[in-house]
């Protein structure tokens, strides 16, 4: 079994509802009733940086390790990421050697995340953030995606984009440190009505932008090659407990809670109860599943990053190397390295839901 004896998912986040159906899988005995000893990691560290040149298991700006970079170097088995991360892996700088990390399953069906503004600010559209200042979590096509949806509103697309820590970037905005950041409103929203902050919220597919499954599952390609039916079990239980926590959600709402609490965070049992009557819907497709994609989703998502002009090779870095990164800003001004062909991406390449029975 993959590091170890134990199958390790490192989450994206503190443990919130977007990860419910993972507690519940191992709360309720399905890992172990398939013979899986599943540990589930949290983000603990204070100056957790998201996906900011992450590569090799390492980051060489001195940030933390991410999830997927910690699948990359095999010390966890699956790590959850954002669409723009499974492009990422797939498509690395020049010279840049890293495993094509595969998405193996869609956590929500639903689009769920958005940028958010408060609503006090006054900036009650994408177009209004011209000038103003964007909390970003340094995802490789985040602030371009951010400037195509400005842009698409009517705006120039010319704004600061200010690199937070990860764990922090919320409560800049609430402190009014930063004028827009992209939240999940299942968690951040409901937190906000909690406290009586009125938001704007500016989804994605409302400004012309079709993304595509946020967050996902990815594994290292030798993880299913040689542990196919590790993978097919894992998958399996995970998504009865997604299904389960879909059809129960107030018990699967005390179970995270608990389960968090086992993990070293402490939740709000009355906002995780809220959030997940909201979310549980999210979790599955039409016939009722979790986990499933499907090719036409991704294919239009990566021919928006093609057309859009997004689909490019550099990535970026606080310490650009020339022919092979650049800073934030150099991305957004059209310093972005050669253009990926989109015929090279095989959306089928990127993903796979051939591990659900």
């Amino acid at each position: 079994m993959s590091c170890g004896d134990e199958v390790v998912v490192a989450l994206d986040w503190t443990p919130n509802t977007n990860h419910t159906g993972f507690f519940v899988a191992k709360a309720q005995g399905l890992y172990a009733a398939a013979g899986l000893k599943v540990r589930l990691l949290g983000c603990h560290e204070p100056d957790f940086r998201g996906s900011y040149s992450e590569d090799n298991g390492t980051n060489p700006d001195g940030a933390f390790p991410t999830p997927c970079s910690k699948v990359a170097a095999k010390t966890a088995t699956f790590g959850l990421n954002s669409p723009e991360g499974v492009v990422g892996w797939n498509t690395p700088p020049p010279g840049v050697k890293r495993p094509a990390l595969k998405a193996v399953a869609a956590i929500l069906q639903d689009r769920t995340s958005a940028i958010v503004t408060l609503k006090s600010s006054g900036l009650d559209s994408p177009k209004c953030l011209d000038g103003k200042i964007y909390a970003s979590y340094a995802a490789r096509f985040e602030g371009r995606i951010v400037q195509s949806m400005i842009r698409n509103d009517g705006g120039t697309g010319e704004f600061q984009e200010k690199v937070l820590p990860m764990l922090g970037i919320w409560n800049t905005l609430l402190e009014g440190k930063a004028d827009a950041t992209w939240v999940f409103m299942n968690w951040e929203g409901v937190e906000a009505r909690m406290k009586g902050v009125d938001l704007n919220a500016f989804y994605l597919q409302d400004f012309g932008i079709p993304y595509a499954y946020a967050p996902c599952m990815l594994a290292h390609p030798d993880t299913l090659t040689e542990e196919p039916d590790m993978v097919k079990k894992f998958l399996n239980a995970t998504a009865q407990g997604f299904e389960w926590a879909a059809a129960h959600p107030v018990e699967a709402a005390d179970i995270l809670v608990a389960g968090a609490k086992e993990t070293g965070f402490d939740l709000d049992a009355e906002m995780v109860r809220i959030s997940q009557q909201d979310i549980s819907s999210a979790y599955l497709d039409e016939n009722g599943k979790w986990g499933r994609m499907k090719a036409d989703r991704w294919d239009a998502y990566l021919d928006w990053l093609s057309d859009s002009g997004l689909l490019t090779t550099f990535q970026q870095s606080r310490s650009p190397k020339p022919g092979v990164s650049a800073s934030l800003d150099e991305l957004r001004a059209g310093n972005a390295g050669e253009r990926i062909p989109r015929e090279s991406l095989d959306s089928t390449k990127l993903f796979t839901s051939e591990f659900f029975q």
